[in-house]
């Protein structure tokens, strides 16, 4: 799936601005960004429910259509679920919406039902369950009519720990078997596990976009110091620092210029003793605040 060029404004406000990233077969992407970055409007592009002002989504090379779209699988950030239908006759209702015939859609009913662990509620309403389980329902939805390309807007948002490993075990299994996985999450530390590459959007353009390992690269090298004796502030006083934060255990600090870790390590023994000294592997949330919510000057955030 091609995400190509992408533009949508909403009145005054510039939703998207020329937007563009591809999510080949059988790859899980990750799609990150702060609130009203235009994770929302993407997807909802994506599958039909807006029109782009400028840009086009592509499938296998062509743009994507209302019969293309009737083979994505979508979970919308703001659930559309059928509160006072039970969970079995919904399912069914909408794989026939997607092309099923009624025998098609019982058995993908009953297949996604216990695949996902709703069995014992398949004659229940869908206002009657936690919110966990209406999760579930609404991915079981999304893939009722296995559909071609898989589309999640916040699909972990409020599950317990069993029901995020079975909901990562099936976006797995989607993928294996081909299918592209687009899905947004604030929950960084499950995008890092679970996804091969990542996009960070920000004021509706593309930050960066990369495997971890990709991203990484670029991320500035930072050191992390425990320093036992040492002003909490000592880095401030160094010119081999460029930037540095505080933590509980010491600093994670960026060294300047061409300076190394041994002009760090120097630095520090001038402030007191060194108990530990580690190049820092960056996190996703560590690359996540470096572009969205870098610091505005000064020397530590």
């Amino acid at each position: 799936m091609e995400i190509d060029s992408l533009s949508k404004r909403y009145g005054a406000r510039q939703a998207l601005d020329a937007l563009s990233f591809t999510v080949p077969p059988g790859e899980i992407f990750g799609f990150v960004g702060s609130n009203g970055a235009g994770k929302t409007t993407t997807m909802r592009i994506s599958v039909g429910v807006l029109a782009a002002d400028q840009g086009e989504v592509r499938w296998g090379g062509t743009p994507v259509g209302v019969h293309d779209t009737a083979r994505f699988g979508y979970m919308p950030e703001e659930r559309g679920l059928y509160p006072k239908m039970t969970v079995g006759k919904q399912l069914v209702y909408l794989g026939r919406l997607h092309g099923l015939s009624a025998s098609q859609g019982q058995a993908a009913m009953m297949r996604w039902t216990e695949r996902l662990h709703l069995s014992e509620y398949r004659n229940k309403t869908v206002e009657s369950l936690s919110l966990g389980n209406r999760q579930r329902v609404q991915l079981a939805a999304a893939l009722v009519h296995d559909p071609d390309v898989l589309i999640l807007d916040e699909p972990f948002s409020g599950l317990d720990p069993f029901a995020v490993q079975d909901m990562s075990a099936v976006l797995k299994e989607k993928a294996a078997q081909g299918t592209p996985v687009l899905f947004s999450s604030h929950q960084l530390e499950l995008v890092e596990r679970l996804c091969d590459r990542v996009a960070v959007v920000r004021h509706g353009r593309l930050a960066a976009c990369g495997s971890l390992d990709e991203l990484r690269s670029a991320a500035p090298a930072r050191l992390h110091l425990e320093v036992e004796g040492a002003d909490e502030d000592w880095p401030a006083h160094s010119d081999a620092v460029a930037s540095y934060e505080r933590l509980h255990d010491g600093v994670l600090l960026e060294p300047a210029g061409s300076h190394t870790e041994n002009d760090v390590l120097r630095a520090a023994m001038r402030h007191g003793t060194v108990r530990r000294m580690t190049w820092h592997q960056a996190t996703l949330t560590d690359m996540f605040c470096d572009l969205i919510e870098s610091p505005e000057g000064g020397t530590h955030r």
